[in-house]
């Protein structure tokens, strides 16, 4: 299908395609000539078509009331897998709401197109759409390719070799890196002219829009320094916090679709029922109707970012991975276990006294955020939550602990994490998934004293003020956690 091009409309069927005989008609799989409603006109590009975005942002277009005018095309990450299975399907999946008290199937026609992440050709071409005024992005912290000091990786060989492609071809270069990929859009789009255009990404990161900003306007000035004042002009960068818990798609997850519905849905979607979006930043092109849908849309997204990623994020890490250590699997079975809930109520208590929010709005939080880890509907894998830690806890914990620190305190809640994350790099509790695996497994070699002190000294923490507090109260409790393993 071309950009833009909306699958065509079909009569509603008559029941002629239902296998004639008596029992349950056998499965069939989604289709926009039964299901949902006929595809958008494509004015919405997203980068990394997994679970999370097909559970956030695709439904919160679903259920904009203007959602009829703002189809999206989405590109998936590594693998095509994804691009052709929901094309076979018309773009259309099921997302399973589990609750409590039981599950809800919802079709989701938000998708006008999917595509493969190396289709440049389509993606250039929506790019160069005047039509197409908002482009998101779910592509995880290490897939923008910074560096240490949070700006591109320029050393990174695929980072380089995107330069070299953009420079020696800016219309038809191969890409592969989050960056490269933008701005080879934004090379199209400027050859079609003056067209306003918003980066929304939707990653749990300090300050995504900045995030983002800094990475294109890195690679745009190694690529083509004249287009800086043309994205200046011409591109807004929006800043998001976002939260709805989305675990893998199991085989259970399937079957309760086809138990419901008769629909076989390989593209299924578990998710809670709870969601939220926080967005701060102008859309110049215009954009979808969030708000009708439940976002919210603030000057500032700082104090909702910071309270969910302490709160919620930094609790996942230390299940992740001091409760797997203990040989939980989920979030539900980890948070029913008295000793780690005692270990999360302990890091909330270290940060909530933190965050620039009132007390009471905090309470209510932790206590929401009980009552969706305790959701036996959702299987929210430890070892799914523990990869990249390189990326997380220096944004989830470490801030935490020099707050702490500052106040001449070493809090056991906050240090624990990176108690933990060290065991795990020590090879307990999940495996490591890291895309800077081998930058961080060496922190964990040696004896313990030796691993804590290569950690602490990794994240910028060896020269705190009560380092050798801080030092004695991670290795205790490293010690304490591999005596469990």
């Amino acid at each position: 299908m071309s950009p833009n091009q909306p699958y065509a409309a079909q009569p509603a069927p008559d029941g002629s395609d239902l296998p004639a005989g008596a029992g349950s008609p056998a499965p069939r799989r989604l289709s926009r000539r039964t299901d949902g409603r006929p595809a958008a006109p494509v004015r919405h590009v997203h980068l990394g078509v997994g679970n999370f975005f097909r559970a956030h942002a695709a439904w919160y277009t679903e259920h904009a009331p203007d959602a009829d005018g703002w189809g999206i095309a989405a590109f998936t990450g590594r693998s095509p897998a994804v691009a052709e299975a929901l094309a076979a399907q018309d773009g259309l999946y099921t997302l399973l709401v589990r609750g409590p008290q039981g599950s809800t199937p919802e079709v989701i026609s938000s998708l006008s197109a999917v595509h493969p992440a190396d289709d440049l050709v389509a993606l250039r071409r929506y790019f160069a759409d005047p039509a197409v005024a908002v482009v998101t992005s779910t592509v995880t912290e290490a897939g923008y390719r910074r560096d240490a000091s949070g700006g591109l990786d320029t050393a990174a060989a695929d980072v380089q070799a995107d330069v070299a492609a953009l420079t020696a071809d800016p219309q038809g270069g191969v890409v592969t890196t989050t960056p490269g990929r933008l701005v080879a859009g934004l090379l199209a789009r400027r050859a079609g002219g003056e067209a306003p255009i918003a980066f929304c990404p939707n990653d749990n990161v300090p300050d995504n829009g900045e995030m983002v900003s800094r990475v294109v306007h890195d690679l745009a000035r190694l690529v083509d320094p004249t287009l800086l004042p043309w994205i200046d002009a011409n591109v807004s960068f929006v800043t998001t916090m976002v939260d709805r818990i989305t675990p893998r798609t199991t085989d259970a997850d399937r079957a309760e679709v086809l138990r419901q519905t008769g629909v076989d849905d390989p593209e299924t979607v578990p998710t809670e029922p709870f969601a939220e979006w926080v967005i701060a930043g102008r859309f110049p092109g215009g954009r979808p109707a969030w708000e009708a849908a439940g976002a919210r849309f603030v000057d500032d997204v700082r104090p909702f970012e910071q309270r969910k990623l302490w709160l919620l994020n930094g609790s996942h890490s230390l299940m992740a991975y001091a409760a797997s250590i203990l040989g939980h699997e989920t979030v539900a079975d980890a948070i029913a276990d008295p000793e780690v809930l005692g270990w999360v109520q302990q890091w909330w208590d270290a940060a909530a006294i933190h965050l620039p929010l009132p007390a009471a709005e905090v309470d209510s939080y932790r206590q929401a955020l009980l009552d969706r880890y305790r959701n036996p509907q959702i299987r929210h894998l430890l070892a799914q939550i523990a990869a990249d830690g390189s990326q997380k806890v220096p944004i989830r914990a470490v801030p935490v602990i020099r707050a702490e620190l500052g106040e001449g305190r070493v809090a056991e809640g906050a240090t624990r994490t990176v108690a933990a994350w060290i065991a795990h790099l020590r090879a307990h509790g999940a495996p490591v998934t890291d895309a800077h695996a081998d930058e961080v497994r060496p922190l964990g070699a040696g004896s313990p004293t030796d691993a804590v002190r290569a950690t602490l000294t990794w994240l910028g923490l060896d020269a705190e003020a009560r380092q050798g507090a801080l030092a004695a109260t991670v290795r205790a409790q490293l010690v304490d956690l591999e005596s469990r393993a």
